[in-house]
């Protein structure tokens, strides 16, 4: 079921030509995790993917999918994105980087261009799940779509929590 109203990165696959489809849930203000969105939609977990926001002592600002129930590996991505040191965005900085707040930030259609990566056990499944770029709305896409569309690199990029 396609929402009414088209996200800008629903928009920016469909410029692409990539094919995808939307899940909508009811979203909890007071629970925006990845559990959550795995356990309403009914996608299982290591396919629901939720975006981070990082950044790089030498690059700046990044973006890393990784699968819910795992934490981005700080060594791992500092290494693979060339940097010493890396940390999460504070969340106050996401929206005006972004463009999208806490529970709706997705790798695709940001207000600027961004580095991203997504954590290659994405390869392991024929379709995940992430962020429309709005809450309650989720895209459900082949990873390798996901990661032309986003310019993406697949690395290991998470460990489990």
């Amino acid at each position: 079921m396609k929402p009414a109203k088209k996200t800008n990165a629903a928009r920016l696959l469909d410029s692409l030509q990539i094919s995808y489809d939307v899940k909508t849930y009811e979203v909890d203000e007071d629970d925006l995790s990845a559990e959550h969105v795995a356990e309403t939609t009914g996608v299982p977990l290591e396919q629901t993917f939720k975006t981070l926001v990082v950044r790089g002592d030498k690059t700046g600002v990044f973006v890393a999918c990784i699968p819910g129930g795992k934490e981005l590996d700080l060594k791992a991505i500092a290494q693979i994105s060339g940097n010493k040191k890396v940390d999460l965005v504070p969340l106050k900085e996401v929206l005006a980087l972004t463009g999208y707040i806490r529970g709706g930030c997705s790798p695709l259609a940001m207000k600027k261009s961004y580095t991203t990566f997504i954590d290659a056990s994405a390869l392991n499944f024929p379709v995940i799940m992430v962020s429309a770029g709005q809450r309650g709305i989720q895209l459900v896409i082949a990873p390798r779509d996901l990661g032309k569309a986003a310019a993406a690199t697949f690395a290991t990029i998470c460990h489990f929590s």
